[in-house]
């Protein structure tokens, strides 16, 4: 027969024995499950880093191309506007030239500056008499009494000028003014 006290006692061991070796387990799962994330944090903080510092660079590169495209923005209308400057030169340079001759000069000039600036989008705002007054195009220099509709354009004084559908200057007009 079995002695029921020895058997107690050699259950006691046995369940702190299979305790032992389940917390032993518990620690080594935890560890690896510890391990596991401290590698993933590592490797997150490395992408992290990673992605930090390509978007630094595509600001960088961004930044370098703005400074580029100011820098050279004028250099399309600044090589339209050369034949320009020659053509005046050459008009100075002729010394002997007769005030006809000048005078077709001056015009072929002012062809050649009209089409430079139509090629950079540059337009010409000119609005005929009786044209109503558009305050994002015009300037009102004065409001004289006329026979036409008020709030009209009487003159231009001076053509505006469009950019890509922004005004550069606007045109300076005389409107009529409402009738009393």
């Amino acid at each position: 027969m079995m002695n029921p006290e020895k058997s107690t006692a050699e259950q006691q061991v046995s369940e702190q024995t299979e305790s032992k070796t389940q917390a032993a387990a518990d620690t080594a799962t935890a560890d690896q499950k510890l391990a596991e994330t401290e590698a993933r944090l590592a490797e997150m903080s490395d992408a992290y880093l990673r992605a930090k510092a390509e978007a630094e660079n595509v600001r960088r590169r961004a930044e370098e191309e703005m400074a580029k495209t100011r820098k050279f923005a004028v250099e399309a209308f600044a090589e339209s506007m050369l034949p320009v400057k020659d053509s005046l030169e050459a008009a100075i340079a002729v010394e002997t030239a007769n005030p006809q001759q000048m005078l077709e000069g001056v015009h072929a000039t002012l062809r050649q500056l009209a089409s430079a600036l139509e090629r950079h989008k540059v337009i010409e705002i000119n609005p005929a008499a009786g044209a109503k007054f558009d305050p994002h195009q015009h300037q009102a220099i004065s409001v004289v009494p006329a026979e036409q509709e008020p709030h009209t354009v009487v003159a231009v004084l001076q053509k505006g000028y469009l950019i890509a559908d922004r005004v550069l200057r606007p045109a300076l007009v005389t409107v009529a003014a409402p009738k009393a």
